[in-house]
C-alpha cells in the first residue's frame, strides 16, 4: 500500500514537471479562438482585437472560428469537448451564464467543464429603435408598447442571450408586452433593424454607436448604473423611468477544464498585457468597451454569481428560449 501510495505521488509530481515543460514551449502551433457569436457584433470585435495581438507575441496564428447558434451553446459544447492542451481557447460570455436558466438540458456545464482564465471587458447596452417608431423616450416607448401589445418586434443575439434576457427583465420591469426575434448575433440582427423589419433591440455601443451618431437609429437609454461616456447626454435606462433597471455585457476568456494552471496562467499574463497596450485599450473603449483583465480565480468566481444573478431574472420575467 505503502508503495502504491508513493509511486502515485511520484506520478503526480512527474504530470506536474511535464505540464511545466510544456507550458514553457506553449505555444508551439496555432490556437483556435472560438467565439460563439456571427461576426460583426461585440464578441467577434474583442476576439480580434486581442487575437492580432496575441499572434504577434508568439508568432503563432490565433484562429478566430466564429460558431453561432444556440445563444453560444454549440460554441461552449465543442470547447468542452476539446482536448485541454491550450490550442482550443472559448470566448466565455454573460449569455454562456444564462444558458443554465433557460435551457432545460445543456451539454456541458458552464462551470465543471471549463477552467477559467480571464474576464477581458464589459460593456452596457444601448436601448435603440428604428426612426419610424414613434417614441423618443423611454416612457414614450413604454406607453406605445402597452397601447400595442405585441406588435413591436425586437431583436437579439439569439434566444437565452444577452440581449434577449436584457429586453426580457424590460418587459417584466415595466409590465410590456413585445415579440422576440432571435438571430445569431447581433451583427445580423442589425440589417433588419435598419430596414425596419424589427423595431427595437438592446445592442452594445460597438454595433450601434455610429449608426446613431449617422440617425439611422434613435437611442432611448443606456443599460448601465451610470451614464456612458460615449453619449453623456443619453439617461440610464434607470433613470428614464424604470428605476433598478440595470445589466451589461461582459466577455471572457475559458479553457476546457483540466487545462494545465501554468497555460492558463501564461494565457492570462498575455490578455491582460494586450488589454493594456495602448492602442488596445483606445480602440475598444472608443467602442464603449471598458477594460477588466481580472484573475483567473477571481473569474471563476465572477462567473458564479453571474448564473445567480441571472437565474432570478429568468425566474422574475418568465423568460423562455424561442
Amino acid at each position: 500500500m505503502i508503495f502504491r501510495v508513493r509511486r502515485s505521488a511520484a506520478f503526480a509530481a512527474l504530470l506536474l514537471i511535464l505540464a511545466g515543460a510544456a507550458a514553457q514551449d506553449y505555444p508551439t502551433k496555432p490556437i483556435r479562438l472560438i467565439v460563439p457569436f456571427a461576426p460583426g457584433g461585440g464578441n467577434d470585435l474583442i476576439a480580434r482585437v486581442i487575437g492580432q495581438k496575441l499572434t504577434a507575441r508568439w508568432g503563432q496564428q490565433i484562429v478566430v472560428d466564429n460558431r453561432p447558434g444556440a445563444g453560444g451553446n454549440i460554441a461552449a459544447e465543442i470547447t468542452a469537448n476539446s482536448a485541454p492542451d491550450g490550442y482550443t481557447v472559448f470566448q466565455f460570455n454573460i449569455a454562456n451564464a444564462i444558458a443554465k436558466s433557460v435551457y432545460k438540458k445543456l451539454a456541458y456545464d458552464p462551470v465543471g467543464d471549463f477552467a477559467a482564465v480571464t474576464q477581458m471587458a464589459s460593456s452596457a447596452f444601448f436601448l435603440v429603435v428604428h426612426p419610424s417608431v414613434p417614441a423618443s423616450t423611454v416612457k414614450e416607448l413604454i406607453a406605445l408598447a402597452k397601447a400595442r401589445p405585441g406588435s413591436l418586434n425586437y431583436g437579439s443575439s439569439g434566444s437565452g442571450g444577452s440581449s434577449h434576457l436584457m429586453m426580457e427583465l424590460f418587459k417584466s420591469m415595466t409590465g410590456t408586452d413585445m415579440t422576440h426575434i432571435p438571430y445569431k448575433g447581433a451583427g445580423p440582427a442589425l440589417p433588419d433593424l435598419l430596414a425596419g423589419q424589427i423595431q427595437l433591440i438592446f445592442a452594445i455601443p460597438a454595433t450601434t454607436l455610429s449608426l446613431i451618431k449617422g440617425g439611422k437609429l434613435r437611442a432611448l437609454g443606456v443599460s448601465s448604473a451610470k451614464r456612458n461616456p460615449l453619449m453623456p447626454e443619453l439617461p440610464t435606462v434607470a433613470e428614464a423611468g424604470v428605476p433598478g433597471f440595470e445589466g451589461s455585457a461582459w466577455y471572457g476568456v475559458v479553457v476546457p477544464a483540466r487545462t494545465a494552471r501554468a497555460i492558463v496562467n501564461k494565457l492570462h499574463e498575455a490578455i491582460v498585457a494586450a488589454l493594456h497596450e495602448p492602442d488596445v485599450s483606445g480602440r475598444l473603449s472608443s467602442q464603449g468597451v471598458e477594460m477588466v483583465g481580472s484573475a483567473p480565480d477571481a473569474f471563476a468566481q465572477f462567473i458564479k454569481s453571474e448564473i445567480a444573478k441571472w437565474r432570478k431574472v429568468v425566474v422574475a420575467s418568465g423568460a423562455k428560449v424561442d
